[in-house]
């Protein structure tokens, strides 16, 4: 059984869902009743460390989530989660961490089937040529991500920011 939480946030309503122990999504771009809340100690623990995110407060995300796909995107999603705070990559990067440098056009699908954007930070991949490309959020909402990151990466390497 699934719980659902939505909450306001710079970027808008988020709604996280929670089943069996675990943040299994992170929904954007939905209206404050889509969902009907049942919120759960995980979930309000999820969105405290979310609003810490982004009020500069945090830079990683302690509570327990779990994401399902498809091998590769797993193993797509767990790349994701090594690049730092702050900081980017292209695709072919992303592709050559999982071990196959071709992959690109195949990473990129799998990020954009992240079931949990800003917690497996997919906004942190962009083209090779440095342009904000490919967020199935929208470009709008990557780079507000990205700066705010940019902005406090800094601070969070100097203080070491949960």
């Amino acid at each position: 059984m699934n719980n659902y939480l939505t909450f306001i946030s710079p970027i808008g309503y988020i709604t996280l869902v929670e089943n069996n122990g675990f943040i299994t999504e992170l929904k954007l771009k939905v209206e404050l009743n889509d969902y009907l809340d049942s919120p759960t100690t995980l979930l309000t623990t999820a969105m405290a460390q979310l609003e810490e995110y982004f009020e500069k407060k945090r830079a990683n995300f302690t509570f327990p989530f779990l994401a399902i796909g498809t091998s590769f995107q797993e193993k797509a999603w767990k790349a994701l989660l090594t690049i730092p705070y702050g900081q980017t990559i292209c695709y072919q990067e992303q592709a050559i961490i999982m071990g196959n440098g071709k992959a690109q056009r195949a990473v990129g699908g799998a990020n954009n089937k992240n079931p949990l954007p800003i917690i497996i930070p997919c906004h942190r991949v962009i083209g090779k040529s440095g342009k904000l490309v490919g967020y199935g959020e929208g470009l709008s909402i990557k780079e507000y991500l990205l700066n705010l990151e940019k902005e406090n990466s800094s601070l969070y390497t100097s203080q070491k920011l949960l």
